[in-house]
């Protein structure tokens, strides 16, 4: 009997159907699997972090997008399995925004377009209990996801938690600028908890950490991000009315402030972040996170099965149990996981994690936001920092920072022209992804890639 998941279960009731439901176990030699854990590891903790993104960023090209050798009246091709995933592909390249001259940036009308249109309905099930259901009714998160695996650097991985995906486009023109979610907080950021004068417990208490999100994902297409520095556009984006008023509508918490982080390093030596110099956004100093190195993906599917085998409880919590919402029971499962079996195999510490500093950067959307954070004062006595319309923060963007930008890459003549959708990834070998994109990984300067900010592990950093 297959196990199902039931959101009436708590755990312990989970946890013993799905063992009555006849778990099947797969023998894993430990010494194998310790060998092949050990060789991976040493190939990418070779990997300073920016090769490490892009490696990890081909892989998952590689996996979400599997290719078939197609014989045709042209003799051999190499086509996507899915052949939807090529339609859903073209049709965001073809709808990315490109400017006819380099001032039409004027004219854009930006707005956010919430990707989860779908609608719950509700209906008694076999038992008498309510189910809801959801469905789907575009393909909104289909096109959010594609764009965020081929205008990114970073991995696209699932936050738990709270989770809002927009597409951002032109009223205009109805063309995409890019792709932005903004997600549950990290609970400890010691730079900004310091600011705020946030203790563990304010924080936890009454849930005031949910008054505040971050923008895990803020990544302009191109050659918006390059030529008009798009990236802060949307950084601004991240804190219109429309967010907040989601915010409110979707969880009943009001949104007193926003963080994110940098993408790489500190910036002397990572070059500038999108989020210096730009209205609203204050730093906050670094995090002393880290870059967790992973296997590849057999390896990784050897150690779950190992798990499986050898610690069936811890298992079952990382990769079964559920809350009663259908998300995984423990935040950062998979990261959990690894560093269990890491220990387990006494894998050596230099091979499983790097240092790596980003920088924080928070925005406060009252002028008292920090005293309601700390619970000194009520809702009702918050006093709104500044204009958060559409209108407002696009003319911030278009004043202060696209001006200058494309006004000066017009005097040098280095406008580009180019969308740099790179989905050309699907077919290249990982020697030909290094050799074309490894040099403009993290470099500001360049016009091909863009980076989002979801952190490498979602596990909270403090400094």
């Amino acid at each position: 009997m297959a196990y199902s998941f039931d959101p009436k279960d708590d755990v312990e009731t989970q946890w013993k159907k799905w063992l009555d439901s006849g778990v099947e176990y797969k023998d894993i030699d430990f010494d194998d699997l310790r060998k092949h854990t050990i060789e991976d590891l040493t190939y990418v903790s070779s990997m300073d972090v920016r090769e490490y993104t892009l490696y990890q960023k081909w892989c998952e090209i590689k996996d979400k997008y599997p290719t078939v050798v197609t014989n045709t009246l042209f003799g051999e091709e190499t086509q996507l399995v899915d052949r939807e995933q090529q339609l859903i592909v073209d049709e965001v390249k073809n709808n990315i925004w490109l400017p006819k001259q380099p001032d039409d940036y004027l004219n854009l009308e930006p707005y956010l377009i919430y990707t989860d249109d779908s609608t719950t309905t509700s209906r008694q099930g076999v038992d008498g209990s309510i189910v809801k259901e959801k469905t789907k009714r575009s393909d909104l998160p289909e096109k959010w996801n594609t764009a965020r695996n081929f205008i990114s650097t970073m991995k696209n991985n699932s936050n738990i938690g709270r989770n809002l995906n927009f597409m951002v486009a032109d009223k205009v023109t109805k063309k995409y600028l890019g792709v932005v979610c903004i997600s549950s907080d990290f609970l400890d950021l010691t730079p900004r908890d310091k600011t705020i004068g946030w203790s563990r417990e304010l924080k936890t208490q009454g849930g005031m950490i949910n008054h505040t999100a971050i923008g895990s994902t803020i990544v302009p297409f191109q050659p918006l991000g390059y030529n008009y520095v798009g990236g802060k556009l949307l950084a601004l984006l991240c804190l219109s009315d429309e967010v907040q008023s989601l915010w409110k509508k979707q969880y009943g918490d009001t949104l007193i402030g926003v963080t994110t982080t940098s993408l790489y390093g500190k910036t002397k030596s990572g070059g500038l972040s999108q989020y210096d110099n730009l209205d609203h956004w204050n730093p906050m100093g670094f995090t002393s996170g880290s870059v967790s190195f992973e296997p590849n993906k057999e390896t990784r599917y050897m150690i779950r099965e190992w798990l499986k085998k050898n610690h069936t409880r811890k298992y079952f919590e990382w990769y079964v149990a559920k809350r009663p919402t259908g998300q995984p029971h423990k935040r950062d499962h998979k990261n959990r996981s690894l560093t269990f079996a890491y220990s387990k195999m006494n894998i050596p510490k230099n091979l499983i994690r790097s240092e790596h500093a980003r920088g924080i950067y928070f925005s406060p959307l009252y002028d008292n936001s920090y005293e309601f954070l700390r619970k000194e004062i009520t809702e009702d006595k918050l006093v709104k920092s500044f204009d958060t319309s559409y209108e407002a923060l696009t003319k911030i963007w278009k004043e202060k920072h696209a001006r200058g930008r494309i006004g000066f890459l017009k005097k040098k003549d280095k406008v580009s022209s180019e969308t740099l959708f790179y989905d050309d990834l699907i077919y290249l070998t990982w020697q030909e992804a290094r050799d074309k994109y490894l040099p403009q990984v993290g470099d500001r300067k360049s016009t091909r890639l863009n980076s989002s900010h979801i952190p490498l592990s979602r596990m909270p950093s403090s400094a």
